[in-house]
């Protein structure tokens, strides 16, 4: 998969080069590239930002440095097919899925990563300021496929730390990305439940004991049990699971 990021603060991203997401990036699970959109500004300043018409508090992101990253990114995928020796023409589902993190976007869930990690190529825009002229994502349309995605009810500084999240979440499901398979199996929200709790050794620590039935080694009473403490922390915690 190739993850593409734009992002006035590209430095943001080094944490990538850690951790499972860094060694599927050197195993080549995952082509990362990040890139800075002053890069593609021509004023001396790099200016990425101007006031909003109609006025109001703050600054709205330029559309034209956008428009040049967005077309220079997916140029460059083009020329990178055009180098296979097959004509048949591309299909739109060919195209890359270009993301813009927005809290006036779709809720972003497990299930849009499971989604996600089947594409061939992401594309981040990292908003700041008071966001992106309404302009780029309308351009952005005819070089791929939109989807503005919110974490949840709640306003970021910018599309970094929300951009981070999805790769991470997104990363980890590709195969070969995490080390056993089985896990990703038995995580919350994988089965619209939240995921059940878990102990490690001592057995006895400070006055709190391990669940009995885990001691058990009976493997069928084990499963009922983690499937119980499943429902019944949705239950308690997550409620709106429960009712979809």
């Amino acid at each position: 998969m190739r993850i593409d990021v734009v992002s006035i603060f590209p430095s943001f991203f080094d944490v990538l080069e850690v951790s499972l997401l860094g060694k599927a990036r050197n195993a080549g699970l995952l082509d990362v590239r990040v890139h800075d959109l002053r890069d593609f500004t021509h004023d001396r300043h790099r200016t990425v930002d101007d006031t909003p018409y109609g006025g109001g508090a703050g600054m709205v992101m330029k559309p034209e440095p956008w428009g040049e990253a967005l077309e220079a990114i997916t140029d460059s995928r083009a020329a990178a097919s055009d180098t296979d020796a097959s004509t048949t023409p591309a299909s739109p589902a060919d195209a890359p899925l270009i993301i813009f993190p927005s809290p006036a976007g779709e809720l972003f869930t497990q299930a849009t990563a499971r989604e996600w990690a089947q594409e061939d190529h992401l594309v981040f825009g990292c908003g700041r300021y008071e966001g992106i002229d309404e302009r780029v994502f309308e351009f952005a349309a005819s070089l791929g496929r939109v989807r503005l995605v919110s974490l949840g009810d709640y306003v970021l500084n910018g599309g970094e730390v929300a951009v981070m999240a999805m790769i991470e979440a997104v990363g980890r499901l590709i195969p070969g990305v995490v080390g056993n398979p089985e896990s990703l199996v038995e995580e919350s929200h994988e089965d619209g439940l939240l995921e059940y709790p878990s102990y490690t050794k001592p057995s006895s620590w400070r006055g709190h004991d391990v669940p009995p039935v885990l001691l058990s080694g009976n493997h069928g009473a084990i499963a009922a049990w983690r499937r119980e403490q499943q429902i019944e922390r949705t239950r308690t915690r997550r409620p709106d699971l429960l009712s979809e």
